[in-house]
């Protein structure tokens, strides 16, 4: 294995190639360490170092400190490790490890979540959201239904109401008015079967 690039990343950081292709990233002091410099092989034990006991034990402490600010899903967790440059290989690890301690769980994350905006947000709107941060399919469906045996419901039609009110629709709105308050429920996730009974809720 031959170090063909070294490229600074940050006063502290460089992104290091082998044979041509990205490895991984390490610290100046682990350059100096290592002996790592461009044009130089790299021994496999160095190499095994690197990638079985360096970055591994470094992407599970940033895990770690994320999840410590806030809560993640496991896309969104593999996703900021992504960011620090480290292998799948090792993101995976990462994501791994802190699962295995259910620090990371996207069943709770997606409960917390519906718990969080239901009666605020659109049982579709939820779901967008919650797909855009990860959450498969089959963790929805349960979340939801664990939400709802344990006593989850929201009148959506009441909800769209609320907004129009807001919105000050009224049957005297012109159609332009109409339209652009229509499309606004529609973006919040409400049907549009739903959006036409409270809009004529409203007329009465």
């Amino acid at each position: 294995m031959i170090v063909t690039q070294i490229t600074e990343l940050s006063k502290s950081r460089s992104k290091i190639y082998i044979d041509q292709e990205f490895a991984f990233v390490l610290y100046k002091g682990e350059l100096r360490l290592y002996h790592v410099a461009e044009g130089k092989e790299l021994s496999e034990n160095v190499y095994e170092e690197i990638m079985h006991t360096i970055l591994p034990k470094r992407a599970k402490l940033r895990a770690m400190n994320l999840l410590q600010k806030r809560s993640y899903t496991e896309k969104q967790l593999a996703d900021k490790l992504k960011e620090g440059w480290y292998p799948q290989s090792i993101i995976e690890e990462a994501v791994d490890y802190v699962k295995s301690f259910h620090y990371v769980d996207d069943l709770q994350y997606a409960q917390d979540y519906i718990n969080c905006y239901e009666g605020r947000k659109s049982l579709k709107k939820m779901e967008q959201e919650l797909k855009q941060k990860g959450i498969g399919k089959e963790v929805l469906v349960e979340a939801f239904r664990n939400w709802e045996d344990n006593g989850g419901e929201q009148d959506e039609i009441s909800m769209i109401q609320t907004l129009l009110e807001k919105k000050n629709y009224r049957d005297d709105c012109d159609m332009k008015e109409k339209h652009r308050i229509y499309a606004y429920l529609l973006r919040k996730g409400f049907s549009s079967e739903q959006v036409q009974s409270a809009m004529r809720l409203c007329e009465f």
